[in-house]
């Protein structure tokens, strides 16, 4: 139940367009780690965050020469107080490029750190914006959840490399998922509990048996249900899943509408089945390309085609007439 109240929360912020879940510094810290080798050189643009109070400037302003950092870019979409969530908002948005440390300190000093004025509101989608992204290396940034499809196409529409945060369910995203099979995007390091909490503003609810207000009056909500979607190569995608289950046909029944075998749990996948099975999203965070094919995904209907006269009211992931929740269709490339 409790799980459920979480995502009922994260469904009402997207209907109301309630998009102010800003990422906590340690949760940035310790998914950043795995990438550090692809920063040298490069031009970052973190194009949903307000550089005076963003953790993500916080990060790569303070780690720009240690990652060699070419040049940092951040904009936001209204300027602000230096309250993160002021009510008094002013007229203008904001950008800032840091080129790094002048003086020697190696402290992005205020003097180093010139805000400018954008003549628009500093939306993603603006032509201001998109002509800083054009100069961008890569991307990252916690982007609005309810513009996520949207902010995903934009990236790939302009071949940017980037590192994002976004809900779970954006896995089963059409769109999304497209991208996943075809191995031009793919899960992060840390997804679930591995993604601590986000800070909201005083007027949000706290949920989460993990809400708190952290000793700097911050107001943390923690979900368990969001995670990292990239294009920056790592290591964890191409350590294969230990497999040591074998097939039966009663500890893995087909589904009724789909052929296909259900595997209820990433680790229970069996070792010596060659064909289709259907396995939790949960997968894509352990998911190897070099050892298992992605064929589809499943759900109410298919989540490559969405629903088709065929699949219209059908649900996929039955069994014995009792709906799975979505599943990821795989098969083994070893075998």
């Amino acid at each position: 139940m409790a799980r459920n109240a979480q995502n009922d929360n994260l469904r009402k912020a997207n209907t109301a367009k309630k998009d102010e879940f800003y990422t906590q510094l340690c949760d940035i810290e310790r998914e950043l780690k795995h990438y550090k080798e692809h920063f040298k050189d490069k031009v970052v643009f973190c194009n949903c965050d307000d550089p005076r109070v963003s953790n993500f400037f916080h990060y790569f302003s303070y780690n720009f020469e240690k990652l060699g950092l070419k040049k940092l870019i951040t904009t936001c979409y209204k300027s602000q107080d230096m309250d993160l969530f002021s009510e008094q908002k002013s007229e203008k948005a904001i950008y800032l490029e840091y080129t790094g440390d002048k003086n020697g300190n190696k402290v992005p000093d205020t003097n180093e750190i010139g805000i400018q004025y954008l003549k628009g509101d500093g939306d993603f989608r603006s032509t201001e914006s998109i002509e800083l992204l054009k100069q961008a290396d890569i991307v990252v940034t916690n982007p609005p959840f309810s513009l996520f499809r949207d902010y995903v196409a934009q990236l790939m529409e302009y071949e940017k490399k980037f590192l994002i945060i976004g809900n779970i369910n954006a896995i089963t995203y059409k769109e999304i998922f497209k991208l996943i099979k075809e191995d031009k995007a793919w899960l992060g390091v840390n997804m679930g509990r591995g993604i601590s909490g986000f800070i909201v503003p005083k007027h949000y609810e706290l949920y989460g048996s993990e809400a708190r207000i952290d000793e700097s009056g911050n107001r943390i909500v923690s979900t368990n249900n969001c995670l990292w979607l990239t294009n920056l190569d790592m290591n964890k995608r191409h350590e294969d899943i230990i497999l040591y289950k074998k097939y039966t046909s009663e500890e893995y029944p087909n589904y009724d509408n789909y052929n296909a075998i259900n595997v209820d749990s990433t680790k229970d996948i069996p070792a010596d089945y060659e064909g289709v099975m259907g396995v939790p999203i949960t997968f894509l965070d352990k998911y190897n390309p070099e050892q298992f094919e992605i064929i589809d995904g499943i759900g109410r209907y298919s989540m490559l085609t969405g629903p088709t006269e065929e699949t219209q009211g059908t649900y996929l992931t039955k069994i014995n007439g009792q709906p799975k929740y979505a599943r990821i269709i795989i098969k083994n490339k070893r075998l």
